[in-house]
């Protein structure tokens, strides 16, 4: 649990120090953009690798590897005293932070082998990783009121120093013996069709050039259909693809990466509707969007126990609908009212979420074998990447077109519009404003309606891929030949 919390608290957490540890460090823009990218891009780019390594060389291992970097690289960021120092430390921050994800949820599987036992585990483990991502803001709001930005930093340091110490003692090692050497093409290949795909997505929903990012897309692309091939040829592969055949396990993983679109979307939306709209400030919006992340944990909490009533796949489906339905509730949000909608909508949507990131992810873990776990893992949270960085990118698209239609082309964005708006008379200034704020909550509108029907899609996919049998998976080695 510690690490899968500190890792989700990490990526949240510098959203709300970065003002600050930029002007203390006299960063560019584009250096804060490195900061604050390059901890996601390096996990998101090297979790493949590192799930296949945990197989190959021991999951506890490389736990406590990763985990005694993260505390170290924690304390030199902290510590950081120019821009470049902080950004290496955290690109090293994200190579260390790629180990524990897989091989923390790979391990759950040796030590839970009850498929009972085994899905609460998971569950608190989702839990943990949706809990940690949504008081991030809020443990960094705090404490940047009563010391340094480096401080959000250190947080991380108590928690890995006592896995380092405890993981031995406590936890099992398992490792592969039917895996072959770590193919270095194949880890080269993977991390640069990640790196550019997930580059080109975000960068995508950045106002400016886009011709850099769409080549960075078809060359990611590229790379991509040159891994998958290379995974095919290979006896013992860096991911095992043929896993794909698995008609149900394919389903959990588009159902993650959709789910993602639609939260990461939905979120964007949210957060920006809270501060530009509302006019709440950056720390009282962390607090207000909580409930989208403590609504999943809670979400993946029950779903063991729904779990225990109807199929697995049943539970993911009716979750999905409830997401639809609180997607739904944010369509309505206007007028006085709105704060109260909000954030009914956000729970409920992320409590419909949770059976999937937590039944979800154990039917992705338990259609293979335990020595390939960490590489099955590795899969679902190379979705769960890929699923938030399309959703910022697609769905901020689809808002940016709906505002600017809304103004008539005559303002972007909403901060564009309050700039404006500072410069205008008190009259003219007023009026700009309001007509904004409407224009953006017809985006938050549409976009919470294309949420609504990525989730009844999803709904639809994993009932009609569900197995003939409950809690059944098709043999795995039925599944590779």
């Amino acid at each position: 649990m510690l690490p899968t919390f500190v890792v989700a608290v990490d990526t949240t957490a510098l959203l709300l120090a970065l003002p600050q540890l930029s002007a203390d460090l006299g960063a560019t823009g584009v250096q804060q953009l490195w900061i604050s990218d390059g901890y996601g891009f390096l996990v998101a780019g090297l979790v493949i690798t590192m799930g296949t390594l945990a197989d190959r060389i021991g999951r506890r291992r490389l736990l406590i590897i990763g985990a005694a970097a993260f505390a170290v690289l924690s304390v030199v960021a902290a510590f950081a005293t120019d821009p470049l120092l902080l950004i290496v430390a955290r690109a090293l921050l994200g190579v260390a932070g790629a180990t524990l994800a897989p091989s923390t949820l790979a391990l759950l599987t040796n030590m839970f082998r009850d498929e009972r036992e085994r899905g609460r585990a998971i569950a608190i483990w989702a839990a943990c990783q949706f809990t940690g991502g949504a008081l991030g803001p809020v443990l960094a709001g705090f404490l940047l009121q009563h010391l340094w930005w480096g401080s959000v930093f250190l947080a991380a340091v108590p928690a890995m120093a006592l896995l380092v110490l405890a993981g031995p003692v406590l936890l099992p090692e398992f490792r592969s013996d039917r895996t072959g050497r770590l193919d270095p093409a194949s880890v080269g290949l993977s991390l640069a069709a990640v790196l550019l795909t997930v580059y080109g997505v975000k960068q995508l929903s950045v106002e400016g050039a886009r011709a850099v990012p769409a080549a960075a897309l078809v060359v990611g692309t590229a790379v991509g259909t040159l891994f998958v091939r290379r995974q095919l040829r290979l006896e013992t592969p860096l991911l095992d693809l043929r896993l794909l055949r698995n008609r149900l396990f394919t389903a959990v993983l588009v159902a993650l990466v959709g789910a993602g679109i639609a939260m990461a979307g939905t979120g964007l939306l949210v957060t920006q509707y809270l501060q530009s709209v509302l006019d709440f400030s950056p720390v009282a919006s962390a607090v207000l969007f909580a409930p989208m992340g403590l609504g999943v944990a809670a979400g993946t909490m029950a779903a063991p126990a729904l779990a225990r009533r109807m199929r697995r796949t049943t539970a993911i489906a009716g979750g999905m609908a409830g997401a639809a339905l609180g997607s739904l509730l944010l369509v309505g949000v206007g007028g006085a009212g709105s704060l109260p909608l909000v954030m009914v909508g956000i729970a409920v949507l992320a409590l419909g979420t949770g059976p999937l990131f937590a039944l979800g992810t154990g039917l992705v873990v338990g259609a293979v074998p335990p020595e390939w776990t960490g590489s099955a893992a590795s899969m679902s949270e190379t979705g769960n990447y890929l699923g938030g960085s399309l959703g910022f990118a697609l769905l901020g698209v689809v808002a940016a077109v709906v505002y600017r239609n809304r103004m008539d082309g005559t303002s972007d964005s909403l901060a564009d519009a309050v700039a404006a708006g500072r410069h205008l008379p008190a009259g003219q200034g007023t009026e700009l404003l309001h007509t904004a704020r409407e224009a953006f909550t017809a985006s938050l509108h549409v976009t919470a309606a294309v949420a609504a029907i990525i989730f009844t899609g999803l709904a639809v996919l994993v009932l009609t891929m569900r197995p003939a049998a409950p809690a059944a998976l098709p043999d795995y080695e039925a599944t590779r030949s």
